[in-house]
C-alpha cells in the first residue's frame, strides 16, 4: 500500500486555537477562526475521481459527498488526569460535549473537502441525573438529536444524507464475567444500544450510523496508559477479579458480538439505512505529543477520533487495525476509484471476506516411547549428579498462562476458552491420560516411574485440587515468582503421598513472556536485573528449602517472532487481543528503535538468566541444582508448508500455545535434560516432530554441569557473558563458612528502633567506597596482573552475593543465612553502572572527596527499585574509604589533610542520616595502608614495586625510618581519629530509626607469613595492594564478629592467618550492637535540635465513609480538634528562655491543641493527626490571641471555669465557616485542676472534689447537649507533689509560691498528706466519667478519662537531680519539652483500651514512642470499643456499674503497682553506670 499524506493532520495538530460554537435549534452552526492553513490545505485525495453529480440512493453506494448533516451523541467522557490539581479534575457535561463537538468540528472539516455544504450539528447535553453506567441517557440524547434534525431549517430530513456517531465507552459496560462466559451471551449494555439503534432506524431516512467504541480514546495521555484500562470487576460487580487476559478477552468479545449483529443484517432491512461499528483502535500517543502549540484547545483525543472515524468509514469492514502506523506518521486514507463508497458490511463482503481461523481436524500425536533401561537407581541416590529418571518421585512447575495450560485445548474458533486453564495438557507438569495420547514431561515420566505424583490434571486454576504442583498463575511476572515458590515448598512439605526429605523432585520453572510485553511501560521494573533478581529470590527458596531437587529452568523464548504471526494479513488472529496482551511487542514499528530495544531485553533477560546459573550458587549442595535448560531461545514462528505463520500451534487468541506446541516443547524438554551441560539444543523447530530420546548407558542420568565435567564461564562485565575458561581462572568457591546460630528468626514484631535490630530483620545490603569495596582483583589468578583491573564485585567483602556462604564468604552471604529474601548485593563483575553492581556503588580510585557522589547514586537507586521498600525496610550499609586519601596525601597535604577527610565523610554521612529512613551503617576504619611496605618489603622478587608504587607512592618508596614516613604514620594516626572522633559526636544518634557504628577491626592487620619470614601474598592480588578471595572472606569474617560485640569492645585487629569463627546472636543479646544496647555512652552527647517525634505508622487510612458511631472513630475521621482548661493547655511559658516571657501563651507548642511547625519539629496532638488528616481545623498557633483557634483554655483557671470555656468553645465551633457542625468528627481535650488543688488549702470548699466533678460534668453536659460527633479526652489531674522536688537556682519561682497548699508544708506533715488524699480523690472522680451512663446515650459522642497524669514521675538526669528541660524557667510549667512528653501520653492512651490504659507517664526522650493504629485496632478507644460494655439495645442488660466501677479501680491499682516497680528498679540500678535519664515517683 502507498504511504498516504500526512501534511493535513500535522498542519491541524500545528494549528492556533480553534473556538467553534453551536446552538440547539434552528440557529446554524458558527466557525469564529478556522485557521488558514486549514482552509488552504489540498486534499490529497483526487476528488474529480471520487466524486458525483448525484446524489446516491442507497446506503451502500453512499459516497463521501453525499453527506449533508454531521450529527453525534454518546460518551465522550475522558477520565482526568491523575496529575491535575482538584478543582481541574470536576469533569463536567462542559468537557464531554465539548470533546464530542471537537470530534464532529473535525470529521466535518474533513468531508467539506467533498460536501462543502456540509452541516455540523452540536451535540446534544447529557443530562446529569442519568446513570453513565449503561446507555440510558442515550435515548433521550437521540430524541434531542432527532429533534433537531427535523426542526432545523437547514436540514431536509427526508432527502439528506446524515452521518450519525453514536460513542459508547465498552469498559463503561457490564461485560460477562469470566465464570459465566458463553458464545451468543447478550449483555442488557447491548440490548439497550440495540434498542437505541431501534430508533434511529425507524425514525430517520437516510443515514450512516457509525457505532463508535472510544474505550481506547482515554488511554493516549501518559497518565492513562500507566493507570491502564479500567478494572471490570469494578464496574460489573464480578465476583472475581479479571486478569490482563480476562479483560482483554472480554473487550475482543463484545466487540465480535457486535460485529456479528450488525453483519447479520439487522439494520440493512432497508436500503437507505445501515449501522456500522467503528472500534477506536489505540496509536501511539507520541504521534501527537509535542505538535501543539502552547494553549490549543483541541483535544489530542478529538482529533485522533475523528481521524480514526474517517479513516474507519473509508476502509473495509470488519479488517479495521491500527490507524498510524509509527513509520508512516499521522496518515489519512482516502476513497478509491475502484471503491469510492463509505464501506458497508454488504458492499465489503464481510462474511465472505473476512479471514477465519483454519479449521482443521484436530490430530493428537500418538507418541511411543521405550527405553532399554528405565530402571531406577539399585539405592536411592544422595547426589543430583547421579540421577536417573526413574528416581523421579514428585514433579512440579513455576510460571504463568504458558504452564497453567491456558487454552491449550480449545477448539480453533473459541476464544472465549482461552480463558480455560487446561492444566492436564501443559508442556512441564500434565498428567492427563498418559504418553500415547498426551505427551508431557509428566507423563514422560511416568513410563519410567507409574507411581510419580505432583501433576495437574483437568482444567482450573492454580488452587484447585487438580493442579496439584503446578502452581504457575496467568499473567504471572517474575516478580510473581518468590509466592509461587513459597505455596509449591508448603504444599509439598504438607502432603501425605509425598516424603518431602526422601523423594527425588523435578521442579520447571518458566517465566519472562509477560515481563517483555510489558517492559516498554516500566524499564526499570521490568530491567534484566529485576527480572533475574527475582528468579534468584524464587531459586533461593527451593535451594535453601527443598532437599533432593533437579530444578530446570527453562530460558525465555524470542518473543519479537510473535510480529510475524500478527502482521500477517493472510491468517487470522483477534488482533485486539494480541495488542492487549503483548503491547511492548506488537505496537513497535519494524527497524524502530522502540523494537530495537525490545529485542536487545530479550538478549539480556537470557544472558542474565545464563549468569544467574553460571554463577554456581545453586551448586554448592549434592542434592540440589538447577539447570539451564535453552530449547526455546531461538525457537523461530512455526509455518506452513505455503510458508505461512502457522496459526494451529496456538490457542484461538494467537498467543498461548496450543496442545500440538506444548507436546512439542515437552519433547524438546526433555532432550535438553538428557544433553550435557554446554551441549545442549537452544533452537527447536516446532513444525518437525522431535524424537525422544533415551538415557544412555554411559550416561543414564539427567545432566548437571558436573555430570557433564563443565565449568561455569567467567562473566566480563555487566550483562554479557564471557565464553568458558579453564578452572584456574574462575574466583574459588572453596572460601566458605559454617555459621552455626540456632536462632535466625527476625523480630516477632517489625522493629522501629535500630537499637533492637535482629540481622533477619535486614532487607537491604548496600557499600560505598573504592577498589577495595569493588572488588578488583579478589579472583584474579596469582600471574595475571592485567585482571587486577576486573571488579570482582560479587566475591567483595561487605557487598558480595556470588554463590552462597558455603563456598564464598561475604556479608550479604552470611545476612541470608538470616533473611533469604534479603536483596541489594552485587553478583559476578562489572563496575558500578552495571546492573548486577546492584548497591554496590564502590568506585576504584575513590577518595573521600568523591564518596558523596556514591552516597547519592546509591540513595537514588534503592528509592527507584521495585525490590525495595525505600521507607519500612531496614538496609545495612557499609562505608570503608581513607587509603586512596592517604597513598596521595603527600602530593596535596592540604587537599588530603585530616580535616578535609573528615568533612568529606562528614557531608556524605550526614547525607545518608537526611535521606535515608532505618539504616544502620557500617562505617569501616580502613585498613592502615603501612601494611603495604611490609608485603612489598619482603616479597620484591614476586610484587610489581613499579606499578604498584605508583598507585600509593607516597608509602612505598619512602625510606624506613624517614621524616617522610613518620610523617605519614602521623597523618594516618589523625585520620583515625578523625573517624572516631565524627563518630562519637553523636550525630548521627538523633534518630531511632539511625545510626552509625565504627567498626575497627581493620584498624591494626597482622599479616600472615611463610616459615621464612615472608608475608604470605596469597592473600593479595596480583599487583600485591589489592585483597584477594582470601583476605576478603577474613574481612567478612570480622566485619560480622564486630556487628554483634558491643560498642567499647569490640576488636581493633586482625589477623589475617588466624581461624576466625562466625559468632552468633545470642538469646540474651540477640540485636546488632549498636551504642544504645551495649550501653555505651559517647564523650560528648549529642546534640537535639527539636523535641520532634518520628512518624512510623503505615495504617493513615480513614474510614471508608464518615462514620456515624463514635465507637468506630479513626484518627483520620478527626476533622476538628478544641480543647479547654488552664496554664497548661495554653502552653504558659512553654518557650520561655527567662523570667520576662514566662508569660507567654505558646498555643502553638500546647501539647493537646498546638499546631506549629511539623510533628518532626514539634509533638503535639494535633501535628499527630495532621499526619491521617492535613486538613485539620482548630488547632492554634504561635503566640497571639487571634490565632488561638479552638484552644478557649485561660491561664489561672479552676474547674468552675470549666462551663463557660464549654459555651465558649461551642459558640466558636457554630460560628466558624471551616467547621461542618453536623457532620465534622471533633476532638475535645479537657485538663483542670492544678490550680484547684494548689489552692485547695486557702478555700477547701470552693474547691472540693463535689464542686471540681460537679464543673466537669456541666462542661461535658453543655458539649453533650449541643455538639454532634464528639470524642472528649479528660485528662486526669497529675500528682503534684513530686514538684516539692524540682527546685535550684536556676528556678526562677519557688514551688510554695506557684503551688502553697504543697509547697508550704513540711514533708511527713498532716497537711501534706491531706493534700496528697484529696490529689487521689480528684484523680478517682474524674476516672469515674468514663463509666458514666448520662454520656453513653447517644452514638455519636463519647467522654474517655485518659490517666496517663496518674502516677506522675518527676524526670532526672544523668546526675540524679530533676531534669529542668522538661520545664519552664518557673520550674512548675512545663517547657515545650514536656509539652511534647504529654502529647505523646495522652495520643498513646487513646490507643490503648480502656481498663488497660498506662497510668503513668516515664519521661524519656525517643522520636518514636508514638504508638499507631492498627489494622485489627484502628479506632480510638471508648468503653464499648474496649469491650468492657456489653452493646445491648436493652437498657436493662448493661454490665452491672459496680463491675465497671472495679474495672476503674483495677486500673488505678494496676497503675501504681507498674509505678512502684519502675521505682524499684530504678534504683536497684544505682549502683550502675549512669543512664541518661532516671526518674523517680512521689
Amino acid at each position: 500500500m502507498r504511504r498516504q499524506p500526512s501534511l493535513f493532520l500535522l498542519g491541524l495538530l500545528l494549528l492556533k486555537v480553534t473556538t467553534t460554537q453551536a446552538v440547539l435549534g434552528n440557529h446554524p452552526w458558527e466557525e469564529q477562526t478556522w485557521p488558514e492553513i486549514l482552509q488552504n490545505f489540498t486534499l490529497p485525495c483526487q476528488l474529480e475521481e471520487i466524486s458525483s453529480s448525484s446524489p446516491s440512493e442507497s446506503v451502500h453506494a453512499l459516497r463521501i459527498s453525499d453527506i449533508k448533516v454531521v450529527g453525534a451523541i454518546g460518551n465522550l467522557e475522558m477520565t482526568p488526569d491523575a496529575r491535575m490539581i482538584l478543582k481541574q479534575q470536576k469533569w463536567t457535561e462542559r468537557n464531554q460535549m465539548q470533546t464530542c463537538t471537537q470530534v464532529v468540528t473535525v470529521l466535518s472539516d474533513f468531508i467539506k473537502r467533498f460536501s462543502p455544504s456540509v452541516l455540523p450539528l452540536s451535540c446534544p447535553p447529557v443530562d446529569e441525573a442519568l446513570p453513565r453506567v449503561g446507555n440510558e441517557y442515550l435515548r433521550a440524547q437521540a430524541r434531542q438529536l432527532v429533534e433537531l434534525m427535523k426542526k432545523n431549517k437547514q436540514v431536509n430530513f427526508q432527502d439528506d444524507w446524515k452521518l450519525i456517531n453514536v460513542f459508547f465507552n465498552a469498559q463503561s459496560q457490564c461485560l460477562p464475567c469470566p465464570s459465566s462466559q458463553k458464545e451468543g451471551h447478550v449483555t442488557s449494555s447491548m440490548q439497550e444500544l440495540t434498542r437505541l439503534l431501534d430508533f434511529f432506524h425507524h425514525e430517520v431516512p437516510k443515514a450512516f450510523v457509525n457505532l463508535v467504541d472510544t474505550s481506547e480514546v482515554g488511554n493516549l495521555s501518559p497518565s492513562h496508559q500507566e493507570n491502564g484500562p479500567r478494572d471490570l470487576k469494578g464496574v460489573c460487580e464480578c465476583s472475581e477479579d479479571p486478569s490482563q487476559l480476562t479483560s482483554a478477552v472480554q473487550r475482543w468479545y463484545y466487540q465480535n458480538a457486535w460485529e456479528k449483529l450488525l453483519a447479520s443484517g439487522r439494520y440493512d432491512t432497508q436500503d437507505t439505512f445501515t449501522v456500522i461499528y467503528q472500534p477506536f483502535l489505540q496509536m501511539n500517543p507520541s504521534l501527537f505529543q509535542d505538535k501543539q502549540p502552547s494553549g490549543h484547545s483541541l483535544n489530542v483525543s478529538s482529533v485522533a477520533l475523528a481521524l480514526s472515524l474517517w479513516n474507519g468509514m473509508v476502509g473495509p469492514t470488519g479488517r479495521k487495525e491500527e490507524l498510524f502506523p509509527e513509520e508512516q506518521g499521522i496518515t489519512m486514507k482516502c476513497p478509491t476509484q475502484e471503491h469510492p463508497y463509505l464501506f458497508t458490511y454488504k458492499n465489503s463482503n464481510y462474511l465472505n471476506v473476512s479471514p477465519r481461523r483454519f479449521k482443521e481436524i484436530e490430530v493428537r500425536e500418538r507418541t511411543e516411547f521405550q527405553c532399554p533401561d528405565m530402571k531406577p537407581s539399585n539405592v536411592v541416590p544422595t547426589s543430583v549428579h547421579n540421577l536417573r529418571p526413574a528416581d523421579i518421585k514428585v514433579i512440579g512447575a513455576l510460571g504463568d498462562s504458558i504452564t497453567a495450560g491456558n487454552g491449550a485445548g480449545s477448539s480453533p474458533n473459541n476464544v472465549l476458552d482461552v480463558l480455560t486453564q487446561y492444566r492436564g495438557l501443559s508442556w512441564s507438569v500434565g498428567g492427563n491420560e498418559n504418553i500415547s495420547t498426551v505427551t508431557t514431561l509428566a507423563n514422560i515420566l511416568r513410563e519410567f516411574n507409574p507411581s510419580l505424583t505432583g501433576f495437574s490434571t483437568g482444567t482450573g486454576n492454580q488452587d484447585r485440587a487438580n493442579s496439584f504442583l503446578n502452581q504457575a498463575v496467568p499473567g504471572a511476572r517474575a516478580e510473581d515468582l518468590p509466592g509461587q515458590a513459597r505455596r509449591l515448598v508448603s504444599l509439598m512439605k504438607n502432603d501425605t503421598r509425598i516424603s518431602f526429605q526422601e523423594d527425588w523432585k523435578v521442579i520447571t520453572l518458566f517465566i519472562g513472556g509477560n515481563d517483555l510485553c510489558d517492559s516498554c511501560s516500566d524499564m526499570v521494573r521490568y530491567s534484566p536485573q529485576n527480572f533475574t533478581g527475582n528468579i534468584g529470590k524464587a531459586l533461593d527458596i527451593l535451594h535453601e528449602e527443598v532437599p533432593r531437587a533437579f530444578v530446570n529452568l527453562v530460558t525465555i523464548l524470542t518473543i519479537s517472532t510473535l510480529r510475524e504471526l500478527y502482521q500477517e494479513e493472510q491468517v487470522y488472529c483477534p488482533r485486539l487481543i494480541l495488542r492487549s496482551l503483548c503491547p511492548c511487542v506488537l505496537q513497535s514499528e519494524d527497524n524502530s528503535t522502540e523494537l530495537a530495544t525490545l529485542i536487545e531485553l530479550n538478549k539480556q533477560y537470557q544472558e542474565a538468566t545464563h549468569q544467574l546459573i553460571d554463577s554456581g550458587r545453586y551448586d554448592t549442595k549434592e542434592d540440589f541444582t538447577v539447570v539451564l535448560q535453552p530449547f526455546l531461545e531461538h525457537v523461530p514462528m512455526p509455518k506452513t508448508p505455503e510458508g505461512l505463520p502457522d496459526n494451529s500451534f496456538f490457542a484461538p487468541d494467537c498467543f498461548h500455545f496450543h496442545r500440538k506446541t506444548h507436546a512439542r516443547a515437552a519433547r524438546a524438554l526433555w532432550n535438553n535434560m538428557l544433553e550435557p551441560v554446554g551441549e545442549k539444543t537452544n533452537l527447536v523447530l516446532l513444525e518437525n516432530i522431535t524424537d525422544l530420546i533415551c538415557p544412555s548407558q554411559d550416561q543414564p542420568y539427567f545432566r548437571t554441569y558436573k555430570n557433564s565435567n563443565y565449568t561455569y564461564p567467567t562473566m566480563s562485565t555487566g550483562t554479557t557473558a564471557a565464553s568458558p575458561t579453564t578452572a584456574a581462572s574462575r574466583p574459588d568457591l572453596n572460601y566458605g563458612s559454617q555459621l552455626e546460630c540456632d536462632d535466625r528468626t527476625p523480630s516477632t514484631s517489625f522493629p522501629t528502633s535500630v537499637h533492637a535490630l535482629k540481622p533477619a530483620d535486614i532487607q537491604v545490603v548496600a557499600a560505598v567506597g573504592d577498589s577495595l569495596t569493588a572488588g578488583n582483583g579478589i579472583g584474579s589468578k596469582p600471574d595475571d596482573l592485567s585482571d587486577v583491573t576486573t571488579q570482582y564485585r560479587g566475591l567483595s567483602y561487605s557487598a558480595g552475593g556470588d554463590a552462597s556462604l558455603d563456598s564464598v564468604t561475604t556479608l550479604p552471604n552470611i545476612l541470608r543465612k538470616f533473611n533469604r529474601n534479603l536483596t541489594g548485593f552485587a553478583v559476578g563483575v562489572g563496575n558500578a553502572d552495571d546492573a548486577n553492581a546492584f548497591l554496590n556503588q564502590a568506585v576504584p580510585g575513590a577518595k573521600a572527596e568523591g564518596l558523596m557522589k556514591q552516597i547519592q547514586t546509591l540513595v537514588q537507586k534503592m528509592k527507584d527499585d521495585q525490590r525495595i521498600d525505600f521507607p519500612r525496610d531496614w538496609k545495612m550499609v557499609t562505608v570503608l574509604i581513607g587509603t586512596g586519601d592517604l597513598c596521595d596525601y603527600c602530593t596535596d597535604s592540604n587537599l588530603y589533610s585530616a580535616t578535609k577527610f573528615s568533612a568529606h565523610l562528614r557531608d556524605a554521612l550526614d547525607f545518608l542520616h537526611k535521606e535515608v529512613p532505618r539504616a544502620l551503617v557500617n562505617l569501616v576504619d580502613f585498613m592502615n595502608p603501612i601494611i603495604l611496605r611490609e608485603v612489598f618489603l619482603g616479597n620484591q622478587d614476586k610484587c610489581p614495586i613499579l606499578q604498584a608504587s605508583s598507585l600509593c607512592n607516597c608509602l612505598l618508596t619512602v625510606r624506613e625510618g624517614s621524616p617522610e614516613l613518620i610523617r605519614m604514620k602521623e597523618v594516618i594516626n589523625a585520620y583515625h581519629t578523625s573517624i572516631r572522633e565524627l563518630v562519637e559526636t553523636g550525630r548521627y544518634d538523633t534518630r531511632e530509626d539511625f545510626t552509625v557504628i565504627l567498626q575497627p577491626f581493620f584498624e591494626n592487620t597482622k599479616l600472615a607469613f611463610h616459615l621464612d619470614g615472608s608475608p604470605d601474598v596469597s592473600f593479595f592480588a596480583p599487583d600485591c595492594i589489592h585483597p584477594s578471595q582470601k583476605f576478603h572472606s577474613q574481612l567478612s569474617r570480622a566485619l560480622w564478629n564486630n556487628m554483634l560485640e558491643p560498642l567499647g569492645k569490640k576488636m581493633d585487629f586482625l589477623d589475617l592467618a588466624a581461624d576466625i569463627p562466625l559468632s552468633c546472636p545470642t538469646q540474651e543479646e540477640p540485636f546488632l550492637r549498636t551504642y544504645r544496647n551495649s550501653n555505651y555512652t559517647y564523650s560528648a552527647n549529642p546534640a537535639i535540635e527539636n523535641w520532634g517525634s518520628d512518624f512510623l505508622c503505615s495504617e493513615q487510612r480513614s474510614s471508608s465513609k464518615a462514620p456515624t458511631s463514635v465507637h468506630q472513630l479513626r484518627p483520620a475521621d478527626i476533622k476538628v480538634v478544641a480543647a479547654l482548661g488552664d496554664s497548661l493547655t495554653t502552653a504558659f511559658g512553654a518557650g520561655a528562655k527567662n523570667i520576662t516571657n514566662l508569660s507567654t501563651a505558646w498555643r502553638g507548642l500546647s501539647w493537646s491543641i498546638g499546631g506549629d511547625g511539623v510533628l518532626e519539629t514539634h509533638t503535639t496532638l494535633p501535628n499527630i493527626l495532621k499526619k491521617f488528616n492535613p486538613y485539620i481545623h482548630g488547632f492554634s498557633t504561635g503566640t497571639e490571641k487571634e490565632t488561638a483557634g479552638l484552644n478557649v483554655a485561660v491561664a489561672g483557671a479552676v474547674a468552675q471555669d470549666m462551663p463557660s470555656q464549654a459555651r465558649e468553645l461551642v459558640n466558636r465551633m457554630k460560628n466558624s465557616l471551616e467547621i461542618n457542625l453536623e457532620q465534622d468528627w471533633k476532638l475535645i481535650t479537657l485538663f483542670v485542676g492544678s490550680n484547684d488543688l494548689c489552692h485547695y488549702c486557702e478555700n477547701p470548699e470552693s474547691h472540693s472534689v463535689k464542686n471540681y466533678m460537679q464543673s466537669i460534668q456541666q462542661a461535658l453536659d453543655i458539649f453533650y447537649k449541643e455538639l454532634p460527633r464528639t470524642f472528649i479526652n479528660v485528662v486526669e489531674v497529675m500528682e503534684l507533689v513530686g514538684l516539692r522536688q524540682i527546685q535550684g537556682e536556676e528556678c526562677e519561682a519557688a514551688t510554695d509560691s506557684t503551688c502553697p497548699c504543697f509547697g508550704r508544708f513540711l514533708d511527713n506533715s498532716p497537711e501534706l498528706q491531706e493534700m496528697k488524699n484529696v490529689n487521689r480523690q480528684f484523680q478517682s472522680g474524674s476516672s469515674l466519667i468514663t463509666y458514666s451512663h448520662q454520656y453513653m446515650e447517644r452514638e455519636d459522642f463519647a467522654v474517655v478519662v485518659q490517666p496517663f497524669f496518674q502516677n506522675t514521675m518527676v524526670p532526672f538526669d544523668n546526675k540524679g537531680k530533676p531534669d529542668l528541660s522538661f520545664f519552664s524557667v518557673d520550674c512548675f510549667h512545663f517547657s515545650e519539652r514536656g509539652q511534647a512528653e504529654m502529647a505523646i501520653a495522652l495520643w498513646n492512651n487513646m490507643l490503648e483500651p480502656v481498663g488497660q490504659k498506662q497510668t503513668y507517664n516515664n519521661f524519656t526522650y525517643s522520636r518514636t514512642r508514638v504508638k499507631c493504629p492498627t489494622s485489627d485496632n484502628p479506632y480510638f478507644y471508648t468503653l464499648r470499643n474496649s469491650r468492657l460494655l456489653q452493646q445491648e439495645t436493652d437498657k436493662s442488660s448493661r454490665v452491672p456499674y459496680w463491675a465497671v466501677l472495679l474495672a476503674a479501680v483495677g486500673s488505678f491499682v494496676v497503675g501504681v503497682v507498674l509505678v512502684l516497680v519502675l521505682v524499684w528498679r530504678t534504683r536497684k540500678r544505682e549502683g550502675r553506670a549512669p543512664v541518661n535519664l532516671a526518674s523517680t515517683v512521689f
